[in-house]
This record gives structure tokens, C-alpha cells and sequence, in this order.
């Protein structure tokens, strides 16, 4: 068990590595509001990949039916939703509370954005159950709540990348100045609202030509 525990922080660290819409909100907040505010969007990611993993042990069956008949309007929907989110980011100031005084911290939005970022990809639990098989874990863990400390181990590791990425990030702060960071800012935005489109272009192209 204490190996499989292992494994499963593996799981949560290399579920969470991949560069897209969330790491790059992350990299945003924790550049523009710092380590806490990158970290708390951070979270968001850890909680949607352990649910992805609760997801991979028990219903993947599910879930992959359900994609498969749904993929056209999961892409559509959470390629808006990328979108929208990545012109938020492109276009709102990040120190318009600090520079009126204000707390420019800590935000339930940026935990809540980057939970509707994670579950616009329900692809991702296919790279969870992936890790899972790789690491050996979804053949030998039962299929009841006997893998919980599996469960938690995988949230875990996806908590501390976060908490690292944020952390390291948030150190390059120091190093602009204000209208840097919110240039930075923008762009990393810009990028989201690429991707989003992309993903919303492909779930369109498939609808109007398939």
C-alpha cells in the first residue's frame, strides 16, 4: 500500500505537469497577484484531477460512453468557456484593487475559474486512468473505497506541483515592473483564448461537416 500511496503522488504530480489552459492561469495569477492567489487557483486544478481520479477508478466506463456521444458539444461548450475565461484575463486589470488600496489577493473567482477550466477538458480523465495503468494502479487497486488513501495520495501530489509552480512563478515578480507583469499577463490570456477557440473550432467542424 504505502508503494501504491507512492505511485499515487506520482499520478498527481505528472497529471498536473502538462502545459495548458490551467497551468498558464496559474502561471497568470501567481505572476500578477502572487504565490497565494496562484496557489488557490492551483487548488482548483488539484480538485477537478481528484475527481478525475475518483472518476478513473470507478466510472470510467461511464464517462467514456458519455464523451464519446457528447464530444461534438463538450467541445463546443468547453471551448466557450476556455475562451471566455481567457478574455477575462486578456482584457481586466489584476492591480486595479491594488492600486486603490484594496485586497488584490486571495479570490474564490480565480479557485472557481480554474475548476470550470479543468472540467472543459473531461478528456483528462483518460490521461488519469493512463497514469493509473502505467504506475499499475488500476489493476491491482479494488474497485471500492479501499483505494481512498490512493485517492488522496494523488490529490496530494497534484496539490504540491501547484504549490511549487505558483511558488517558483511568483518569484519572478521582483523582476518587472507592474506593466511587465500585466503584459505578461495579457499574453498568457491571449493564449487561453487560442486555445479555447480551437477547441470550440474543432467541436463546430464536426457538427456542421460530420
Amino acid at each position: 500500500m504505502l508503494l501504491d500511496i507512492f505511485y499515487g503522488l506520482l499520478v498527481g504530480i505528472c497529471a498536473s505537469v502538462p502545459i495548458g489552459p490551467i497551468a498558464i492561469f496559474v502561471m497568470q495569477k501567481s505572476l500578477s497577484k502572487g504565490h497565494k492567489a496562484g496557489f488557490v487557483a492551483g487548488l482548483g486544478a488539484s480538485l477537478v484531477d481528484t475527481i478525475y481520479a475518483v472518476i478513473a477508478i470507478f466510472a470510467l466506463a461511464f464517462v467514456q460512453v458519455f464523451i464519446e456521444t457528447h464530444q461534438n458539444m463538450i467541445l463546443i461548450v468547453g471551448g466557450a468557456v476556455v475562451a471566455l475565461l481567457g478574455l477575462k484575463m486578456t482584457f481586466s486589470n489584476p492591480f486595479r484593487k491594488r492600486m486603490k488600496g484594496g485586497d488584490s489577493g486571495i479570490s474564490a473567482k480565480d479557485f472557481a475559474q480554474a475548476v470550470a477550466m479543468g472540467f472543459s477538458n473531461p478528456g483528462a480523465v483518460f490521461v488519469m486512468f493512463t497514469l493509473f495503468a502505467f504506475f499499475g494502479l488500476a489493476d491491482d487497486s479494488p474497485q471500492t473505497w479501499e483505494v481512498a488513501p490512493i485517492i488522496l495520495s494523488v490529490s496530494t501530489g497534484s496539490v504540491l506541483y501547484w504549490l511549487g509552480l505558483s511558488w517558483a512563478i511568483s518569484k519572478f515578480r521582483t523582476r518587472f515592473r507592474l506593466r511587465t507583469i500585466l503584459l505578461i499577463s495579457r499574453i498568457m490570456g491571449s493564449v487561453i483564448v487560442i486555445l479555447g477557440i480551437a477547441l470550440l473550432g474543432e467541436g463546430l467542424f464536426q457538427v456542421i461537416f460530420n
